[in-house]
């Protein structure tokens, strides 16, 4: 019979968890309310800000891709201190509530610094030839706003996702059947927020006033928080396993110590502390460099100490933790590039919207709003795979939908198209452009020339962050969950920055010496086509490259989770 009790998780008493009284979709569902609202403000600014960058700030429209970018680089690459902090510290629960206070503080403070005119260059006309950039103080307020709101994003984003997979026990079947359809509810929520965001609220900040925008983002976080810790007596709780840095800077460095010595071959020999435990991994032959941190050597035991110095001696369990982060990491190289494509949906896509026809009747879309286009296909793709895709896989191949290396697999494709495809719309554009005036600030032709763009890199996104976030989750070691979604987080990150050296470097090259700036600060005089069009080069050997990596990992089976929670001997086949 299964306990009423959950083994691994305790109550907010900490006491063993009671199966009837905690967990389950409530409780999951009262978290995901803080991640739709973290979602409401950070896309709600994104998707807007680099208009606000270059028609109130007044700055270059190259200066201005690249501060969204780096502000969201920044955001997800803080999801490492998260998970850092959530993992060693204070668990995922006061992580998420420390953190969603501080971007609700982030939110208030943009709410001001956008309502007051003495925190903004003076307004810009048309007929003007030349518009006063923000000063060092005006920039200064608004990046303490921005990335008071990006460190807590970062805090938020390590945990929300981990927390809410704690609120299912992975071994009783019923729950776990739960968790399987968790991660694609998870993104649908993350998508009902982003589809707020860049039709109401970018329509409230074109139409009414930015602040009004910020402030109701602000108090729709205040409102998630105080419905998050409603959920305090139904939670289940982790306890912490360490820091999982620290155990793999361990592992590292004993094997450095032992770099000279060899490798007994016989691997029972290597140091284990509980053979036949339950939470045992059994030792596999990929990353052999590595068991050299469990080999037992003079001096490996303090005087008068039965237990190891963990900084000399480790077990072959925790040595298996680190190479099991180790094979993530290749898939993780690979799917940074997707992210750099999904940058341009935010800025230079953007931009191009607001060059175009985008009157339906007598409303005019805003620029920003376009989005709506990224977001309904990410919507469509997920409950298409939901409703219809799982349940027929089910059927056809009794497996519960794609597996997470083919919906990555299938994103960086849909990424690649959608460039392809910017490239061509971009040109169409470009001739319009030249031949109407290039310094028309409407060309008559309609912004739904954007929308295979917008719409291939949604459903892309909706396959690979879903594809991303179960791989990292369940091919990591129990007590690194935090850790590996941080690391998930960061190929964002580094999308974003690897968006923002690109243009940097293309704007050097192709913009010295008198050249035909690819990026030119009105984009009718630039080459946009050509940089989509590298962009899809990029993706055609990116995705070589990951079909490659995910060849060599071959994903586990449900022994695999086994093998973690139970010690079951699984055959090593990376």
């Amino acid at each position: 019979m299964m306990s009423w009790t959950v083994a691994d998780a305790v109550n907010y008493k900490g006491l063993p968890a009671d199966r009837t009284k905690t967990g389950g979709w409530v409780p999951a569902a009262l978290v995901l309310g803080i991640e739709i609202n973290e979602r409401l403000s950070t896309m709600g600014i994104a998707v807007n800000l680099v208009t606000y960058l270059g028609g109130t700030m007044h700055l270059p429209s190259a200066a201005s891709a690249n501060i969204v970018t780096d502000f969201m680089g920044t955001a997800f690459l803080l999801s490492l201190l998260g998970g850092f902090l959530a993992d060693s510290f204070l668990g995922r629960y006061k992580t998420i509530a420390i953190f969603a206070l501080i971007q609700a503080m982030g939110t208030g403070m943009l709410t001001v610094t956008t309502g007051l005119p003495q925190l903004r260059p003076p307004t810009c006309h048309p007929h003007d030839k030349y518009c006063e950039p923000a000063n060092g103080f005006e920039m200064g307020i608004l990046y303490l706003a921005l990335y008071l709101i990006a460190l807590g994003t970062g805090g938020l984003k390590s945990s929300v996702s981990g927390f809410g997979t704690d609120q299912f026990d992975e071994k009783d079947e019923k729950e776990k059947s739960q968790m399987a359809y968790f991660f694609n509810r998870f993104f649908i929520f993350i998508s009902i927020g982003t589809l707020a965001a860049v039709t109401v609220l970018v329509y409230v900040q074109d139409e009414v006033g930015r602040s009004w925008a910020y402030g109701i983002c602000c108090i729709s976080m205040v409102i998630a928080i105080i419905i998050f810790f409603s959920g305090t007596k139904r939670y289940r709780y982790k306890r912490s396993s360490g820091s999982p840095i620290v155990q793999i800077f361990q592992v590292i460095l004993a094997a450095t110590r032992k770099r000279n010595m060899d490798v007994p071959y016989d691997v029972g020999m290597l140091y284990e502390t509980n053979p036949e435990g339950s939470s045992r991994i059994q030792h596999t032959d990929q990353f052999r460099c590595l068991d050299k941190a469990a080999i037992v050597a003079q001096g490996d035991f303090d005087d008068h100490d039965l237990n190891p110095n963990p900084w000399k001696l480790c077990t072959v369990t925790r040595v298996e933790e680190v190479k099991m982060m180790a094979r993530l990491i290749p898939i993780w190289a690979t799917t940074i590039l997707f992210w750099t494509t999904y940058a341009q949906m935010i800025t230079f896509s953007v931009e191009q919207a607001a060059t175009m026809e985008r009157n339906v009747g007598k409303f005019k879309i805003p620029a920003g709003s376009l989005t709506v286009f990224f977001v309904s296909a990410i919507l469509i793709t997920l409950i298409m795979y939901d409703r219809f895709i799982m349940p027929l896989w089910q059927k056809l191949k009794g497996k519960p939908g794609f597996t997470s290396l083919q919906k990555i697999a299938i994103g960086l494709v849909l990424s690649t198209m959608g460039m392809g495809i910017a490239a061509l719309v971009e040109m169409k554009r470009l001739s319009v452009a030249k031949s109407t005036g290039r310094n028309l600030s409407t060309l008559p032709i309609s912004v739904f020339y954007l929308i295979p763009q917008f719409f291939l890199v949604g459903a892309g996104e909706g396959f690979i962050y879903t594809g991303q976030l179960d791989f990292f989750i369940t091919q990591s070691p129990k007590g690194m969950k935090t850790m590996s979604t941080g690391l998930f987080l960061t190929t964002l990150a580094l999308g974003f920055f690897v968006s923002s050296f690109l243009v940097s470097i293309i704007k050097k090259v192709t913009g010295s010496n008198g050249g035909h700036d690819w990026l030119a600060d009105n984009i009718n005089y630039g080459r946009l086509d050509c940089f989509y069009g590298l962009l899809a080069i990029l993706g055609v050997i990116n995705f070589g490259l990951y079909i490659i990596c995910a060849t060599w990992f071959k994903p586990r089976k449900d022994k695999y989770m086994e093998t973690i929670n139970n010690g079951n001997v699984v055959e090593d086949k990376c």
